[in-house]
């Protein structure tokens, strides 16, 4: 784990170093409809190194066979069980505290009503049917109508749990509301806080653990406040790429529970060995790089891999 002030080096590629990578999907693996350019010969090489690989998405909108379906048309190997999803860590989260043949209203998609039938919990549509427990996440098929009722049996007494709490998801054309907003609305109207299976909070990761069978796990994804910190505050080392929604500015500019182990602009960074940072009292070096305060504040000067600059920035 990195020490919140420095970044992790190996002179070995990280598919060497550990012994699964647990990836994001959006952002990471392709953006929208489109695959990242890097990401299927990656994950590729990952696996021909010994690495297992599992696809770890806060998305619960489409189950695991779906999310496999749309990764090989992307020329992406994947198999059902190679994907873990937001709705399977939270369907098991809520087996966990109600008895089989419970029922639980479902505020988003498919993904999350066969997570939940998996579980041998009862998924319904109205408050109606009484439900233990009330279950949001993304669908972009989402209605007013449905909120209501989540809403309503919120407010009578039933265990509010999201998918996930991203506020923001990338598309092809843009930033979209995420299942985090659109959750605030049941919040709002109830005064009752979600409790959160997604990243960054324990079970989506836990769920990813136990699917690989990983000792040593790597986290990669683009996004600070849900893959990175989901990994930091276990003390998992994980690889920040920016590809998806984080800029390199943000990367530096984070808190120390927003710090990765690792930098890379894409998944390529995963076969690949990772140049050691030092830090001294004059600034911080790699490569050819010098980062340092100075008058008018933090400099960088010298040449080279461009990402090498970023990490002694």
């Amino acid at each position: 784990m990195t020490d919140g002030t420095t970044l992790l080096s190996t002179e070995r590629a990280l598919n060497e170093r550990y012994d699964a990578a647990l990836l994001d999907l959006d952002g990471v693996v392709y953006v929208g409809s489109a695959p990242v350019p890097a990401a299927p010969e990656a994950v590729d090489k990952a696996r021909a190194a010994g690495m297992r690989v599992a696809f770890v998405t806060n998305n619960a909108a489409r189950t695991p066979a779906r999310v496999a379906e749309r990764l090989n048309s992307m020329g992406v190997a994947a198999a059902p069980e190679d994907v873990v999803t937001s709705a399977e860590a939270a369907a098991r989260l809520v087996s966990e505290r109600f008895p089989a043949g419970s029922a639980v209203l479902v505020v988003g998609d498919t993904g999350l009503r066969l997570a939940l039938r998996q579980r041998g919990l009862r998924p319904v549509s109205t408050a109606a049917d009484r439900p233990a427990a009330v279950i949001q996440g993304y669908s972009p098929r989402l209605s007013y109508d449905l909120m209501v009722q989540g809403a309503l049996a919120v407010a009578d007494g039933a265990l509010f749990v999201s998918a996930n709490n991203d506020a923001t998801a990338p598309l092809d054309f843009g930033v979209q509301p995420g299942n985090g907003a659109a959750a605030r609305v049941i919040a709002h109207a109830t005064g009752k806080e979600p409790v959160v299976a997604g990243k960054p909070m324990r079970p989506l990761h836990e769920e990813g653990v136990l699917r690989t069978g990983a000792g040593a796990p790597l986290v990669v994804g683009d996004r600070l406040d849900t893959d990175i910190e989901s990994a930091t505050v276990r003390g998992t080392a994980c690889l920040l790429v920016f590809s998806g929604v984080t800029s390199p500015a943000q990367a530096v500019a984070a808190p120390p529970e927003h710090r990765p182990s690792f930098l890379s602009w894409d998944l390529s960074g995963i076969n690949r060995p990772h140049p050691e940072v030092r830090v001294g009292s004059g600034g911080a070096d790699c490569g050819g790089w010098t980062a340092a305060f100075g008058e008018g504040g933090l400099r960088l000067s010298g040449r080279g891999d461009r990402l090498d600059g970023l990490r002694a920035l």
